[in-house]
């Protein structure tokens, strides 16, 4: 079974920066705790987890957001998470 989520805010800005992070995010429940704090974070235009892959990908377009406040978002959400 794939789960993938995907999240795009509506006012998308242009020069996005994509970073990509290996996570324990590993299904809809995990998806459903963290989705929202990505949600609000301010900077990150969209993103998406690929389940199916083994090392669960985060991939995430940001605008006006460092990878380090990705991964403090995520962490303090309760998730595992490094810079691929």
């Amino acid at each position: 079974m794939q789960l993938l989520c995907n999240f795009v805010k509506q006012n998308k800005m242009e020069n996005n920066i994509k970073y990509q992070f290996k996570t324990n995010i590993k299904c809809g429940g995990c998806i459903s705790k963290v989705g929202p704090v990505l949600d609000e974070k301010v900077g990150i235009v969209e993103w998406n987890v690929d389940t199916t892959n083994p090392d669960k990908i985060l991939t995430v377009q940001a605008n006006g957001i460092s990878e380090n406040e990705i991964i403090t978002t995520v962490q303090n959400a309760g998730y595992k998470i490094e810079k691929i």
